[in-house]
């Protein structure tokens, strides 16, 4: 067994190599899944702001505040919703970041351990489609759907 390099927190066989590769993958998962969910809440918050906008600002409208629906202005409401859409940007291009990085830390993992994926039909990817594989988005739902 060759000998551990420096950080106690190296893994010593293939099972944990796997193990944190695995948790690595899932959590690239969780992010791309938080900032697909953060960006449909962005197009709410778009589709509402562009349904509001024109409305006169005296108007009466309800807006969901914690479960509660209260009754606003259009005047009150349309600066809220234009800052929370704002917040949500932030926080998908944070979730990017973030996303970037870890993508950038399993590679390094990849290169460090010589982890190749298998595909389906059991051949071996070669380096450069398995680059591709990782810059691409998740499939949300099955193609067609329209919910």
């Amino acid at each position: 067994m060759a000998k551990v390099e420096g950080d106690s927190k190296e893994p010593l066989n293939e099972q944990a190599v796997a193990n944190i590769y695995a948790s690595m993958r899932t959590e690239i998962n969780q992010i791309y899944s938080k900032i697909t969910e953060l960006e449909m809440e962005v197009s709410e918050h778009s589709l509402v702001i562009n349904a509001i906008k024109p409305l006169d600002p005296s108007r009466r409208c309800y807006r969901m505040i914690g479960g509660v629906l209260v009754e606003r202005t259009v005047k009150e409401v349309l600066p809220a919703v234009q800052r929370n859409k704002e917040g949500l940007e932030e926080v998908i291009s944070r979730l990017t970041e973030a996303l970037e990085r870890k993508k950038k830390d399993v590679a390094e993992f990849e290169a460090k351990y010589k982890i190749r994926i298998r595909k389906g039909d059991g051949e071996m990817k070669d380096e450069s489609s398995k680059k591709e594989g990782n810059a691409q988005g998740v499939l949300v739902g099955p193609a067609g759907a329209t919910d």
